[in-house]
């Protein structure tokens, strides 16, 4: 099944855009009269049928919405960008597959790169919604300052991963709740004074395991374990803005 992108349905837009139609008429070579699935990253797929195939907009009607099942916990990733581009938008792309609600980009004493393209993580993650069949398109913040991100306190499970061998707690053993935010750190992890600042926030100190992780892959980790956690009674029901 290929999903196909459309934001602006609830706007009345029953049309493919440029490149979605150029795939769909060109490369799949879709005719009139075929099915289409269409989500507006919204939580919604949309089943349709195609009455224009043109190749620059394709044109459809809507047969019947369908709700996406929610998520049973809103994730929220915070992570330091890497000095690497490409390390990044692999974390974007596996995230959204995996599940994700909302990635935010952070700034902290330690981060190397303060620039990224964030339309080319939102194309990232448009593919990646498509191609696991979601129907919610996360919300991608670009880069905000660590003590704006730790002053955030409308998400129930609050969570920084740091590279302590003392640490005992896991992230896998804390308690379920219907929203989360996890904090990963630069390769050079975080200062000592932003551990105190996150823990006095109401942060608590995690553990992702006893490896060493690249920043990306610890918050690739971090992503499918708040996954794995059961999910809480009431979930969603205190889900954070997206905004």
């Amino acid at each position: 099944m290929n999903l196909f992108y459309q934001p602006l349905l609830t706007e009345g837009v029953l049309h493919l855009d440029a490149d979605e139609s150029r795939h769909c008429v060109k490369v799949l070579r879709r005719q009139a009269g075929d099915a289409l699935r269409i989500t507006d990253g919204k939580g919604f797929f949309y089943d349709a049928i195609i009455t224009q195939a043109n190749d620059r907009q394709c044109v459809f009607r809507i047969e019947q919405q369908v709700a996406a099942a929610p998520p049973t916990a809103f994730i929220h990733i915070a992570v330091s960008p890497t000095k690497n581009a490409d390390r990044i938008e692999w974390f974007v792309e596996k995230a959204v597959e995996i599940g994700v609600s909302r990635i935010t980009l952070m700034e902290c004493e330690h981060t190397e790169r303060t620039y990224l393209k964030k339309d080319r993580l939102e194309k990232v993650a448009i593919s990646a919604m498509k191609q696991s069949l979601k129907a919610t398109l996360p919300v991608i913040d670009g880069l905000v300052p660590f003590q704006t991100v730790i002053g955030q306190t409308d998400t129930h499970g609050r969570f920084i991963a740091y590279v302590d061998q003392d640490n005992p707690d896991h992230l896998i053993d804390m308690p379920a709740a219907p929203s989360y935010l996890l904090l990963i750190g630069p390769e050079g992890d975080f200062s000592q004074a932003e551990l105190t600042q996150a823990l006095a926030a109401g942060f608590r100190k995690v553990s992702l395991g006893k490896s060493r992780l690249r920043t990306e892959t610890a918050a690739l980790a971090g992503c499918h374990i708040l996954n794995l956690l059961p999910p809480s009674r009431g979930a969603m029901a205190g889900k954070p803005s997206a905004h």
